[in-house]
């Protein structure tokens, strides 16, 4: 069984963890690229964002899909 709580909280420490933790490979890798090309090119301010959705995205997509398949 998928937990939200622990796919947010691995996705908002390092963007894509959640994702990799529920087994969305693809989504994981796209995170893990994305945010620190925002961290780094808007000086820090689109970083937190980033973190944000990709927690919430992992809380749902856990929440939807509670079995590991």
């Amino acid at each position: 069984m998928r937990n939200p709580g622990i796919a947010a909280t691995l996705s908002f420490l390092i963007p894509g963890m959640g994702q990799m933790y529920n087994g969305e490979i693809i989504h994981a890798i796209i995170w893990l690229v994305i945010t620190p090309g925002l961290w780094v090119g808007s000086g820090g301010c689109l970083g937190w964002v980033c973190h944000v959705i990709s927690a919430y995205l992992a809380y749902n997509y856990a929440k939807e899909h509670p079995v590991f398949n």
